[in-house]
């Protein structure tokens, strides 16, 4: 049962954002306040595969197509003056691509990629795919900014479509910031190349989107062994869960998923924990407000 603060999340406190969890049955909407858990609940019914969020969009990654919702006005605010508005009546809708396996968003611009390895562009204020890549022969694990996550190694999306940029067996990427890359083999930042910065087989790999170039504000890894967090310029290991992290999100303090459904909100050095009612979670997105 929630608590009287939990049930006042968005009535009370500053700093309300809304994420999107997608899982197998469907996208779960969780509305969070720092690391106050308030309302959730189903709003697509679908086998969604990947999630991403810009600041006027969300986007999954279905077996059908990418669906995508999308804002009327972005500039639109709620009552504690949170952007954009959200409501109940929203829905997802398809964009024409096709079956997809990974979304992303590179600025306003909406990328997706297909199990058939083709890699598409979709620019903001048009309904058009653009294809950067017709038919990469290796399979697309990760899209975040202009990164491309793939077991061939990542490829960056250029002006001219994509090109390899080094690595190999990518597991995920993230572009804000310092690019990072989590492989087999350990977790990567773009420097002078690719330079190691941890060892082991990661996962996952997510930073704060309000990085600016050149540094990060925080990031985390999931490796086989545990959980990391960048912070003060160093990497250090944090509690983890019981249960596999599958992808983080940032807001007013971060917060993770967990592929069996558990929702994470860190909270003084140990993580708050809600089950959400979902199995076979593969992603997370949290609304970013825009700079």
């Amino acid at each position: 049962m929630q608590s009287i603060e939990e049930k006042r999340v968005y009535g009370d406190r500053q700093g309300a954002v809304t994420a999107y969890v997608a899982s197998e049955m469907g996208v779960v909407r969780v509305r969070v306040a720092g690391d106050t858990v308030g309302e959730f609940g189903l709003c697509e019914r679908c086998g969604a595969r990947d999630v991403a969020a810009s600041p006027d969009a969300i986007a999954i990654a279905t077996d059908d197509d990418v669906r995508v919702l999308t804002l009327e006005d972005g500039n639109e605010t709620d009552r504690d003056g949170n952007t954009p508005v959200i409501t109940d009546d929203d829905s997802f809708v398809e964009t024409g691509f096709g079956p997809a396996v990974a979304v992303g968003f590179d600025g306003d611009d909406m990328l997706a990629a297909g199990p058939d390895g083709r890699v598409a562009r979709r620019a903001t204020g048009t309904d058009e795919w653009t294809t950067l890549a017709a038919d990469l022969e290796t399979t697309v694990r990760a899209i975040d900014g202009d990164l491309v996550g793939t077991d061939d190694g990542v490829y960056q999306i250029g002006d001219d479509g994509l090109a390899h940029a080094g690595l190999s067996d990518v597991r995920d990427v993230s572009a804000a910031g310092v690019p990072l890359a989590a492989t087999t083999d350990g977790l990567y930042k773009l420097g002078n190349g690719w330079m190691s910065v941890l060892k082991g087989a990661f996962e996952t790999v997510d930073a704060d989107p309000r990085s600016e170039r050149g540094e990060l504000i925080r990031a985390h890894a999931v490796a086989e062994d545990g959980v990391y967090e960048f912070v003060a310029d160093e990497w250090h290991e944090i509690d983890g869960s019981s249960e596999r992290v599958v992808d983080v999100g940032y807001g007013e303090t971060t917060y993770a998923v967990t592929d069996a459904g558990t929702f994470l909100a860190w909270s003084d050095g140990t993580w708050r924990t809600r089950a959400l009612g979902v199995m076979d979670v593969s992603g997370l997105a949290v609304q970013p407000e825009r700079q």
